[in-house]
């Protein structure tokens, strides 16, 4: 014969008759049950930490000076080759034979004028043309006779003086504090000739 009632089994479970009679219990089971949890985590982070931490770095490689200068030193760093061509080829092209058929067609009289000028440009190039060429953080552009003008008005002896020492955002000598004296002055002469 068929169950009149599908759904009533005569059996009763216990589980479900204890969280209908009694939840205090079970809500105290759960709670029992989550401290456990969090306790056997804890065991478990400190045997981690005991076993991890008690090993002899003595001999690791990745503790070695080599290894660790390796850690701390810089991702990158900043190197301006002196013989990499200039960021404005189109100046440096239009300015070079300018600069070496004077010297070449001088008499010998103009010969220590053509040799600055050379070195003035070399400097330029190598130093003073990562920002005067693009005009970064305010300074003058090379050939641009408006920024210039009021800089020359000063007299070459005080752009000399913010050349070697620093002015604004300059740093002394462009930042390249090996240049000598006379090849930052060679290097301001050929700027202020440029924009004459």
């Amino acid at each position: 014969m068929a169950d009149p009632h599908p759904h009533h089994h005569p059996h009763h479970d216990p589980i479900e008759d204890n969280i209908d009679t009694h939840p205090a219990k079970l809500a105290i089971s759960v709670v029992v049950g989550v401290v456990a949890l969090v306790i056997g985590i804890i065991l478990l982070t400190q045997f981690a930490v005991g076993v991890y931490g008690s090993r002899s770095r003595k001999d690791d490689p990745a503790m070695s000076d080599a290894a660790v200068k390796a850690r701390l030193s810089p991702v990158a760093q900043v190197v301006v080759d002196p013989n990499a061509p200039a960021a404005t080829a189109a100046t440096n092209v239009a300015a070079a034979p300018a600069a070496a058929a004077p010297a070449a067609a001088a008499p010998a009289a103009a010969a220590p004028a053509g040799a600055a000028s050379g070195a003035g440009k070399s400097t330029f190039d190598s130093t003073c043309s990562v920002c005067h060429a693009t005009g970064v953080a305010g300074a003058p552009k090379f050939g641009d006779k408006a920024a210039w003008a009021p800089r020359i008005k000063t007299g070459k002896e005080a752009l000399y003086n913010s050349a070697l020492h620093g002015k604004n955002a300059m740093p002394p000598k462009g930042g390249n504090a090996s240049l000598a004296d006379d090849a930052v002055k060679a290097a301001v002469d050929y700027m202020v000739s440029a924009a004459q």
